[in-house]
Parts: structure tokens; C-alpha cells; sequence
């Protein structure tokens, strides 16, 4: 069957009174889809279904009465009982017409309201036992109030309907009877198929009338809304077709006047720049297809001024300039000696760099086909220098780039989080720009400077992208010669750029990342290499920078001395520099008001102006409390000292670890605990005393996080030297992993930890025996002055800690039992 609703109609049923008694009982349903029949309404159906065209012929002749139900699923041509709805309509067919092709053209009229009591049959159509259900009323004021208020949210919504005649507004107000006002407005309103039902299915006529009226507010608000959007749309479409006209007879009147439109104007030279700029030819089918947008467009539109800025960045970027390049290997390594005390490897890698560049470029190396371009990338040339603050990583970008011959620039990554930072903003955002790679380039004014990306290790991550993973593409030479920024939106080749990064330490960077670098570690200095770094570069500087002559002031190498060691304990010279300053500041100060013409700084001088030192030596007296030993450890900002303390007490054996220590380092602790406990007989302590004390170890400076399992041999030797009462070596520093066995392995940065044990003044230091390797990496001044004990086994170990024990050897190979 197919319903057909035309031009729908209400005719009000006077002869209700009867109504019981003219409608049966049982009655066939006839089900509608799309439709929900109401009483009063009136409305052609077209019937075409077997099923329903036998109920109809039977409803002819037997009372021209059908119940009308709407189905549930109106893709089903013959619903089951479960399939529509159980509250409809009885209707009365006024008029059933067959058309040539057997189907019903029926119009027919609601009469009441019903609810399905019980279905009877299925075959040949539906039948079901009914029971008439018209609405309750609560007469009074509210009913009134809420038909009136019916009437007038009826009239305002016709207003709002485009094409709707007068005299609707007139039947509304004409209309007494709230019943028939309801089921006027519902059938006569655009509201969902469910939202009819539910209206059909209300039982009182006051709560009928309620829901109408929220059903029809939210209409009005509908109608105003898209009424104000057509006619704002309207008037900018008037405006847009005005200002057409208009600049077509601006036009015409230049024209006429002789008169040159500017904006022709200003697009012309930009075409005529941006075919003489150099393009490649990606970039100029773009710069030319935005070129002709803003043809288009007037000069005080937005889209125009944002059209103008991208043109005028795919100007300024170096697309073809580039610098030569200095092959001078001789003069290359003078300036690297010049602004640079010691880095070898540093000044070595870059001179390895120049010499490949000099001979490929002089010899005209062949180049594969495949990845021929205009000339070789520098592959390999990913230096990554990793090294604790004030080793000189920055200077020395800027010290390459100046032997190169190169433009050198900068862009710091500490704290970035922001992917379009790398990437930059797609010009749909309103203030995109670049990212800062093609901004930095830009500045540079060459396609290859020397790029130095700061501080890499510290980018973070967060809901707006991961920086580290845009720097990938950046990176990584068989990637980069494509590189294609968001705004651009065009390739830009990288690849003739020499990208240098620097970091604190490497585990934060990303892995792959890190895959791509060349890692040239910048360890901390010695004392005898800041006394010469002071003189060649410090001290000239700062002079300079505080207005002072040469013959002004005086430090003699006693005086720098003093400041090394009790004003600055680090591995770079930064700190260095600012005392220095100081200094010179004060002598200015002393110049400048006549108090002094002249300054030799003396140690008695440095410590008149600097006040008191501010550090002392953690070894000036002798340590001989037992249970105190001295570990070697790494930190982002260098190798320190670790002072590792235990202490035992009257206790039920229990182990105390603190010193805010990572998972690691407590480990070690535990491991340290079980092997001297386990080897108690053979180290000459009583094995019930760990069952009778408690133990504590701790490791100072508390607030300061630390792990890493190279303080395990540190760790065993104070724990042995609080339980045999013999202290350790105020001059003996410890570092390596120990297992339960009793073996000594090997652990990192051991050039950086023997360098903070020569700061700190200590004239022996334990190593790991696989650690011999790395002593080649210490300077000849720091082999001289420590003497270095390599050990494989913490028997090795127990002579030099303990002084004067004797007896067996502990690792003898037996297995660890629990003792005592």
C-alpha cells in the first residue's frame, strides 16, 4: 500500500454524539506508512496491496469504517500485529474510486480516536477488537489559557511560512473547540513521524495542548532562525553583486580617465617578481595559482591581505642562494684553535667534513642517476654534541660556521611541545605563519647555513603533536631534500643545510631520532684546561665587556686558581665567566670613582671582592668515621661526588634506603645488603648481627633524584665498613656494578666521574676492569694525578677499602648461603 497525502484538510465532525454507536466493536486496520491519521482530518490514499484492497472493498459495503494505524517499520508492505503502533484513528471513507489498473483512489475522514484491545486476525487482512479512547479534559481557566496560547504560537509560526494565504490566521482565531485546535495545528505542522504518534498517544487534552505548545515554540525559534540567515545571506549576496557593479564602472572611468588601477598594478609586479625569483617549479605553479585568486578579489577583503602575505613569504625564502663554502683546511683549523681551547674529536670530525667536501667538489665525483641533484648532500654531517652546560656546544656551531664561511643560525627546543612549531600552520588559520625551520632559513638568507638545534633532548609532547617526531623528516638526509611545510605547502630542499644539535644527555631523546645524529660527546674540563680557557677567551672578553684596558687589571694564574676551585665546581666554565665578572666590575667601580688607577688580582684580592668561597672542599679533614664512602657519579651538568653514609642500630635486622633514590639504585642497596651478609664469616663480622641491627644507608642531598646501578660497589664497601668498624679511605673514590657473585661490571661515563674525582681532590678511584678502554679518553694531566685501580671482583677491592684485613678470600667461588 502507498499513502499520498495531497492538500490535507479539517472538517469538523458535528455528529460525535452518535459516535459509540455507528463503530463496531471489531474493525479492519487499514496501516499507513509515513502518515499518522488524526480525527477530523481529511486525506486522499492510494491503495495498491491485495490485502488492503480487499479491506477496502469489505469496508464499502459493510459501514465504509477502518481503524487507521501507522506502521512501526514503513518498509514493510505487510506489517504484523507487532509491526504498527496500537493507537490510531477510526476513519469513514467518503469516497473509494477504481482506477483502470484495479487500485483504490480512497478519501477518507478521521472520526475518533481508539486503542487496540485485541488483534483477531491476520488473514486476509488485520483485524482487531477495539475500544474508543477520546481525550479527558480538565475544563476552567488553564484549558483557555493553554488554547489561547495554542492559537497564538499557531498565527506567529504561519507568519513566519513564506506563501501562506490570510485567511489561515482567520480560521485559527475563529476556531472554540481546543480538541479540534490541537489535532488542527498537529496535523498541519512539521514534526517528526514518532512526534505525531506521541501526540495521538496523549490521553489528557491539557497535557495535549502543553506539549503542542513546546512542539511549537521550538518551530518559531526554528523558522526566526533560518529567516535571519536568508536575509543576511541575501544581503551579502546584494552587497557582493553591488560592489561587482560598482568596481566594473570604477573600471571603466579609469579607463576613460587614463587612470591606472593599482591593484592591476601591485598584481603585475608581483608576477613579474616571482617569475624572476627563482622558483622551483612547484612553487611557482602555486605562487601563480593564489597570484590569480588575488586578481579576483578586492584589495580590502581579508582573503586578499592573507593571499599577499604567502606571496611575499615564497619571496623571501633562499630557494637558489647558497654560500660558498671555504675549503681552506689550514685556516679552517686556526679558527677552531682560535675560539677553542682542546675538543679534538670536535675540530678532528670537521676537518674530516671539509676534506670529503673539498675532494668531491674538485674531482667531480659521479653521481648516481637516481639521486643526481645540484650537488652532494652532505651525508653524515648530523653532529649531535652531548656534553653538561658551559662546555662551549653553542660556540662551537657558531666557531664551524665561521671556518666554513657559512651563515649561521639558531633555534632553541628546550620546552617546545607544539608540532607546528617544526611544521608551521596551515593558512586556513587566521595569523599562520611558517614553522620556525623555514623562518630560521629565511633569516639566514641561504639554503645552506649552519642550523643549530639547541637544547634537543628537552622537547616535550602534548595534545597538540610530538615536535621530536616532525624533526625526523628535518633530520634525516635522504628525507629532507622534500622537506614541505604546512604553509608553504610546496617542497623545500634541506638537504644542503648542516644541521648541529646540542643536548645534556641522550636518553630523553626520541630513539630514532637519536639513530639519525652523529654523537660527539663534550665532556667537563679539567682545572689546568679552564686555567688556559680563563686566559685565551674568559678573561679577554669580559674585559672588553666591562670597559676596561688590558693594562687595567691583572689576574696572575694563583688568583684564577682560587676562583676554579672555592668560587666554581663545574664541568663547564660558565660559572667561571660570571665570577670573572664580577670581578671586573668592581675593579671598573674602583677605576671610575679614583679609589684605584690600576688592579692586580691576587688570591687575597679574589677573596676580598667575592666575600667568602662558595665552596669548600668535602675532603679538606680526613674522613675516619667508618661507614662513610665516596661514589662517583653522572648528572645532566657533569660528574659529581656522591657521598654514600650507613649507620647501624639496635634494631630486628630491618634495611632503611634513603636519599630519594630511583628503583635502580635501591636494588643495588638490597644487592650491597645480601652479599655482605652473606660473606659475613669470611669478612670477620659476627653473622648475628644482622639479626640484632638495623641498618641505614643514605645517600646525601636528598632532594636531589638519583639512580643507576654504578653505585653497588660504593654501596658493599660501606655497609663492610660499618660492620667491621674500619673506615674507608678519605682519598679512594668507587664506581661499577656488583652482582650477588661478587663481580665488578662495567658502567658509563667514566672519563666524566674520574674528572669530578680530580675536582674534588681524591688521589685514588676503583674501576671495573672492562672500564680500562675508556682511560684513554682522560687527559694526561688527570692520568698523572689519579692513580686508577682496576678490579674484577669485590676481593680486589676489600685490601685498598679496608686497610689491614686479612683472612680468606671471600670470592673463592663458593655458593652464597644465609649465614647466621
Amino acid at each position: 500500500m502507498q499513502e499520498r497525502s495531497g492538500n490535507m484538510g479539517i472538517r469538523k465532525n458535528d455528529s460525535s454524539g452518535d459516535k459509540s454507536k455507528k463503530i463496531p466493536e471489531e474493525i479492519g486496520i487499514l496501516p499507513l506508512r509515513h502518515l499518522v491519521a488524526y480525527p477530523y482530518m481529511a486525506l486522499p490514499l492510494a491503495v495498491g496491496h491485495a490485502r488492503q484492497m480487499r479491506l477496502i472493498e469489505d469496508a464499502v459495503n459493510d459501514g465504509c469504517l477502518v481503524g487507521l494505524l501507522t506502521t512501526k517499520e514503513p518498509n514493510v508492505d505487510t506489517p504484523a500485529p507487532w509491526q504498527v503502533y496500537e493507537v490510531g484513528t477510526v476513519a469513514r471513507i467518503h469516497r473509494a474510486v477504481k482506477t483502470p489498473n484495479g487500485h483504490f483512489h480512497l478519501l477518507i475522514q478521521g472520526i475518533e480516536r481508539f486503542r487496540v484491545k485485541v488483534w483477531r486476525r491476520t488473514d486476509p487482512y488485520l483485524t482487531a477488537q477495539i475500544q474508543l479512547s477520546p481525550e479527558g479534559r480538565e475544563e476552567g481557566v488553564e484549558l483557555d489559557a493553554l488554547k489561547r496560547r495554542l492559537q497564538i504560537l499557531a498565527h506567529e509560526v504561519v507568519t513566519l511560512l513564506p506563501g501562506t494565504p490570510d485567511d489561515v490566521s482567520t480560521l485559527l482565531e475563529s476556531i472554540e473547540d481546543p480538541r479540534y485546535l490541537a489535532y488542527l495545528v498537529a496535523a498541519n505542522s512539521r514534526f517528526q513521524l514518532t512526534t505525531r504518534q506521541k501526540i495521538l498517544e496523549i490521553d489528557n487534552l491539557n497535557e495535549k495542548l502543553r506539549a503542542l505548545i513546546s512542539l511549537l515554540s521550538r518551530e518559531k525559534e526554528v523558522l526566526s532562525l533560518g529567516n535571519k540567515i536568508q536575509a543576511e545571506a541575501q544581503e551579502e549576496m546584494t552587497k557582493a553583486q553591488r560592489d561587482y557593479f560598482l568596481r566594473q564602472q570604477l573600471k571603466a572611468i579609469q579607463k576613460e580617465l587614463g587612470e591606472t588601477n593599482e591593484a592591476v598594478d601591485e598584481a603585475a609586479e608581483y608576477e613579474t617578481k616571482l617569475k624572476t625569483a627563482g622558483l622551483p617549479e612547484e612553487a611557482l605553479e602555486e605562487a601563480l595559482s593564489e597570484l590569480q585568486r588575488m586578481k579576483g578579489m578586492h584589495p580590502s577583503s581579508a582573503e586578499h591581505a592573507v593571499i599577499k602575505t604567502y606571496l611575499n613569504w615564497l619571496l623571501a625564502v633562499p630557494w637558489r642562494t647558497l654560500s660558498d663554502d671555504c675549503m681552506d683546511i689550514p685556516h679552517a683549523r686556526v679558527i677552531l684553535d682560535e675560539d677553542h681551547y682542546d675538543l679534538e674529536d670536535v675540530k678532528e670530525r670537521l676537518i674530516e667534513y671539509l676534506a670529503v667536501k673539498k675532494l668531491v667538489r674538485e674531482r667531480k665525483m659521479p653521481v648516481d642517476a637516481d639521486t643526481a641533484s645540484e650537488e652532494i648532500p652532505a651525508a653524515g654531517t648530523l653532529l649531535c654534541f652531548v656534553g653538561p652546560p658551559g662546555v662551549g656546544k653553542t660556540s662551537l656551531g657558531q666557531s664551524i660556521a665561521r671556518a666554513l664561511g657559512r651563515k649561521f643560525t639558531r633555534m632553541s627546543l628546550g620546552g617546545m611541545r607544539d608540532e607546528a612549531e617544526i611544521r608551521g600552520h596551515r593558512r586556513t588559520y587566521i595569523g599562520a605563519m611558517p614553522g620556525r625551520i623555514i623562518q630560521a632559513i629565511k633569516r639566514a638568507g641561504t639554503r645552506n647555513p649552519v642550523f643549530m638545534l639547541d637544547e634537543i633532548d628537552k622537547v616535550g609532547s602534548d595534545w597538540r603533536g610530538d615536535p621530536s617526531s616532525a624533526l625526523l623528516e628535518v633530520l634525516d638526509p635522504a628525507q629532507n631534500h622534500a622537506f614541505r611545510d604546512y604553509y608553504l605547502d610546496v617542497d623545500f630542499d634541506l638537504s644542503q643545510v648542516m644541521f648541529i644539535t646540542t643536548a645534556n644527555q641522550l636518553e630523553t631523546i626520541l630513539p630514532p631520532l637519536r639513530d639519525r645524529m652523529e654523537v660527539i660527546p663534550l665532556d667537563g674540563y679539567t682545572e689546568h684546561e679552564k686555567l688556559h680557557i680563563a686566559t685565551r677567551h674568559l678573561l679577554p672578553r669580559q674585559i672588553r665587556a666591562n670597559g676596561l684596558q688590558p693594562e687595567e687589571i691583572g689576574f696572575d694564574e694563583a688568583s684564577l686558581t682560587t676562583i676554579i676551585r672555592d668560587y666554581t665546581r663545574e664541568a663547564g666554565v660558565r660559572q667561571l665567566e660570571r665570577q670573572i665578572g664580577a670581578i671586573c666590575r668592581k675593579t671598573a667601580v674602583s677605576i671610575t670613582t679614583g679609589t684605584h688607577q690600576t688592579a692586580a688580582i691576587t688570591p687575597e684580592t679574589v677573596r676580598r671582592l667575592l666575600k667568602k668561597p662558595l665552596f669548600e672542599s668535602e675532603l679538606a679533614e680526613p674522613i675516619d668515621t667508618p661507614g662513610i664512602v665516596i661514589g662517583l657519579s653522572v648528572t645532566a651538568y657533569g660528574g659529581e661526588i656522591l657521598f654514600i653514609e650507613a649507620t647501624r642500630m639496635a634494631g630486628k635486622g630491618e634495611l632503611t634506603i634513603t636519599g630519594h633514590l630511583g628503583e635502580v639504585m635501591m636494588e643495588s642497596a638490597r644487592i650491597a645488603h645480601s652479599y655482605v651478609r652473606a660473606k659475613a664469616p669470611d669478612l670477620g663480622i659476627n653473622p648475628t648481627s644482622f639479626k640484632t641491627n638495623d641498618i641505614h644507608l643514605h645517600v646525601p642531598a636528598g632532594a636531589t633524584p638519583k639512580d643507576g646501578p654504578s653505585a653497588g660497589l660504593a654501596m658493599v664497601m660501606a655497609m663492610a665498613s660499618i660492620y667491621t668498624g674500619r673506615p674507608v679511605p678519605s682519598d679512594l673514590g668507587f664506581t661499577g656494578e656488583v652482582t650477588l657473585r661478587g663481580r665488578v661490571l662495567p658502567v658509563g661515563g667514566i672519563k666524566t666521574k674520574v674528572m669530578a674525582a680530580h675536582r674534588a681532590g681524591l688521589d685514588r678511584v676503583i674501576l671495573p676492569r672492562r672500564n680500562a678502554r675508556d682511560l684513554d679518553d682522560l687527559p694526561e694531566t688527570v692520568r698523572q694525578a689519579i692513580t686508577v685501580h682496576l678490579v674484577d671482583r669485590v676481593a680486589e677491592v676489600l685490601p685498598l677499602a679496608l686497610p689491614g684485613k686479612t683472612g680468606a678470600d671471600p670470592d673463592s667461588g663458593q655458593p652464597i648461603c644465609a649465614t647466621g
